[in-house]
């Protein structure tokens, strides 16, 4: 069953020009509503036909198909748009010709649609999020039509044969709107410049490879066969030799040596640079698209006095009680973030003990290893159950509709546990921002803060106190009075760093991505089985009459591709941001993250595309002139990493404490001696001595060595600067402690003057963009005086 409704009368449509090569506005619907089947007089069928009357006033024409749901497409009346380019002729003085059949752009149109769509009120005072919180309607989406646009960009785009060409940007405006584009402009650029960094992390790690087997610091390791080492646990780990651990102590040097400094520094700057040659990248497309200077605020009160003529702007407004317990609240989060990175702490902390204590001699030999990498892997979980929504929307069930265009509902629908975009969303909620944009940007802050927390938390207590908060032997810190904290191995904590980094990376790379493609794949191909029953039966004679309404079959085909919302490119902004994150702000630990991540983009660039071209509904498309505050997150991003890379090298590596040795302690010092390694001695100097008498009372006494008589070992070795009498710290630890700060004041000092010598060397607007808007002026200033002088000597 279906029937169209033609809710204006033919005579109260305005008379315009028609183009006789365009498509009759009969098969065009600019969006399609979708409900189950009511009862008729239903409450629920009340309130949807209430709605539909509201349209009906506005001018729209409505299409109603019947099928297993109800279908209505809609389509706007002329005179919106006609409004629309009234009020906003110099904004769109050259509107971008991508649909010659349309007075403006198609993407424009979907835009105003769905914006009055959202902002519709019915008698009962409410909207279209509320009726499908009520499930009035079921699912609101734009069409996917065969444009000529969308074809283009379904051969040329879409292919993973395409993966190494340039993007079609502004076919991707045409089609998809100027959020989307910028995004995919933004992570190409992205993606280019690490192919830089990414050759310069491999070469750095490369470079370490080649030293494997020759750094001083690992060869005593390996040769400290007499060097006796105390257990690592309290029940029954015995005592062991330093070089057993050789392998592990080559495999540090191979990733905390001198490049590791060059590589931190050369990243501060690269951050910067990528960051301002952005800046002028997007000034050159955007002044393409006539955008430069778009004011998305007075587009949003236009669309608004469009919607409805008796308007009035939200005031602006400042609550500084609101903003204090909006403060409070956050910290709050940050302090639960923190305290799952506890949890997970206490979980390695008592996996040590317990593969320490295992029966099988390869876990207790590699008990602190294997307890790092079980550890990265549950940190792994806790961020997908903290931050991933795999939800299938199965024949298009709503998975949840956030906030619309001006103070929308908040609403929460998930198949797992998203906790980090909850409380963001209820925080925004308690705000009140007056505008969309200004809840979006409330609303990143928030997600970005708890997402970092979240990511970083682990990672933040490998790096920095890790091996450095947990005591001595006889004095050890517990959890619960029981279980001592993790130590680090002698040559350093910088491998756990390094492990738990590979591991999430690969994991979010791997899993994440193909679970993000895989689960709309699979459904989307579920549901076009589900479907060929019936189109047999078609082919047998039966329903011919509906089969035969193009309408019904696209309208079908795209209800059932996996629904988007307001979150759709959000969350690939965010996934690209955390992603920026990992790369620059522990790169000193882990060179190998730009190379990872340039192959991860490469491959997030067409599965994107294909995402949103073939498996997804068609996204609204949204207008703007730059990537908003994400800009200002990765200008953050930038300063962290400044920051955190020079604590990685100051706290983390063993970087400074060796060059103290090298030019304070060592032989080349003490003796003058030229004619061996500076380094000679380091180990044993790093070493500090235990008495096996001073073990704590209800520790019970380690087994020996099988080499050794129990009474001939009085001593044992531990990683510390500690005076062997009392166990206080010795004067190198203070003169370590004092290089530290002073490295980092002074890493830290020069990489951000670099950093703002390269933002100044490096201009945000290109002059070939100033030049444009200085001919631009120029013209108009001409044309004004010229039609002045004419209308004078008129």
């Amino acid at each position: 069953m279906q029937d169209e409704i033609l809710l204006t009368p033919w005579r109260d449509f305005p008379v315009e020009d028609t183009d006789p090569f365009a498509p009759p506005d009969e098969e065009k619907w600019d969006f399609v509503l979708v409900s189950n089947i009511h009862e008729v007089g239903s409450e629920k069928e009340i309130k949807r036909k209430k709605f539909l009357d509201e349209l009906s006033k506005k001018g729209f024409a409505i299409k109603k198909i019947e099928d297993q749901k109800l279908f209505y497409g809609v389509r706007a009346p002329k005179q919106i748009f006609q409004k629309y380019q009234w009020l906003l002729t110099n904004s769109n003085s050259r509107l971008q010709n991508c649909d010659v059949h349309h007075d403006i752009p198609v993407t424009t149109r979907i835009r105003i649609v769905n914006f009055i769509l959202q902002n519709t009120m019915t008698p009962d005072l409410e909207k279209l999020d509320d009726l499908i919180k009520k499930k009035v309607f079921e699912a609101t989406f734009p069409l996917h039509e065969k444009e000529e646009v969308r074809e283009f960009l379904k051969e040329k785009w879409v292919h993973w044969k395409d993966i190494f060409c340039q993007q079609r940007i502004e076919k991707i405006r045409c089609y998809f709107g100027e959020k989307v584009a910028l995004y995919f402009a933004w992570l190409g650029w992205y993606t280019y410049l690490l192919g830089i960094a990414a050759v310069a992390g491999l070469v750095v790690f490369v470079a370490g490879i080649t030293v494997f087997n020759s750094s001083q610091v690992s060869k005593e390791i390996c040769e400290a066969s007499n060097t006796i080492m105390c257990p690592l646990c309290d029940q029954k780990c015995p005592f062991w030799l330093l070089s057993d651990t050789c392998t592990y102590a080559r495999v540090t040097h191979m990733i905390d040596n001198e490049g590791t400094v060059l590589f931190a520094m050369f990243m501060a700057i690269w951050a910067t640079v990528f960051l301002e040659l952005w800046k002028r990248k997007r000034a050159t497309v955007v002044t393409d698209w006539d955008l430069y200077r778009w004011d998305e605020e007075e587009e949003e009160l236009a669309m608004e006095l469009i919607n409805n003529l008796q308007h009035e702007p939200r005031r602006y407004q400042h609550s500084y009680f609101r903003s204090t317990i909006m403060f409070l609240l956050v910290l709050v989060m940050i302090a639960v973030l923190i305290g799952i990175a506890h949890a997970l702490i206490i979980y390695r902390v008592i996996a040590t003990a317990l593969f320490s204590q295992s029966n099988f001699e390869f876990l207790r030999e590699q008990a602190n290893t294997m307890a790092v990498m079980t550890g990265a892997v549950l940190h792994y979980i806790t961020i997908v159950i903290m931050t991933k929504v795999w939800s299938e929307t199965w024949g298009g069930q709503q998975v949840f509709s956030c906030f619309s265009t001006i103070n929308p509902p908040l609403t929460f629908y998930t198949s797992l546990l998203q906790v980090n975009r909850h409380v963001a969303l209820y925080l925004c909620d308690l705000e009140k921002p007056r505008t969309f944009s200004q809840r979006e940007n409330n609303f990143t802050v928030k997600i970005f803060t708890f997402q970092f927390f979240t990511n970083f938390s682990s990672l933040i207590y490998i790096a920095f106190f890790l091996g450095r908060i947990n005591g001595h032997p006889g004095n050890y810190v517990r959890i619960a009075g029981k279980w001592r904290l993790e130590e680090c191995h002698p040559s350093g904590c910088i491998t756990d760093l390094f492990i738990q980094m590979a591991i999430i990376m690969l994991l979010k790379q791997t899993i994440s991505n193909v679970m993000e493609y895989l689960i709309p794949w699979i459904a989307h191909k579920l549901r076009k089985k589900q479907q060929r029953p019936k189109k047999r039966s078609m082919m047998l004679g039966e329903e011919e009459e509906e089969a035969e309404d193009p309408c019904k079959r696209q309208w079908l085909s795209n209800y059932q591709l996996k629904e988007v919302n307001i979150f759709s490119l959000f969350d690939e902004f965010l996934e690209m941001v955390i992603q920026y994150s990992f790369t620059t702000i522990f790169v000193a630990a882990f060179p190998l993250a730009p190379l990872l991540a340039f192959f991860n983009n490469l491959f997030e660039i067409r599965l994107d595309a294909i995402k949103m071209m073939r498996l997804h509904q068609r996204m609204v498309p949204r207008k703007a002139n730059d990537i908003g505050i994400w800009l200002q997150v990765l200008e953050a991003v930038g300063i962290l990493a400044v920051i955190g890379n020079g604590l990685v090298i100051a706290i983390t590596s063993d970087f400074i404490p060796v060059q103290v040795y090298k030019y304070t302690y060592s032989p080349c010092m003490m003796e003058n001696s030229t004619s061996m390694d500076c380094s000679t001695g380091y180990i044993n100097h790093s070493l500090s001595i235990f008495r096996i008498q001073d073990f704590e009372p209800y520790t019970k006494v380690p087994e020996m060595l099988p080499d050794f008589l129990s009474d001939e070992i009085k001593e044992c070795r531990y990683r510390d600067y500690r005076n062997a009498d009392d166990y206080s710290y010795t004067v190198q630890f203070w003169h370590i402690f004092a290089a530290r700060l002073a490295f980092l004041i002074l890493f830290e000092h020069v990489a951000l003057c670099v950093k703002l010598i390269a933002a100044w060397y490096i201009p945000d607007v290109p002059q070939s963009v100033k030049n444009q808007f200085l001919d631009r002026k120029h013209s108009n200033l001409r044309k004004e005086l010229s039609m002045m002088e004419y209308s004078t000597e008129v």
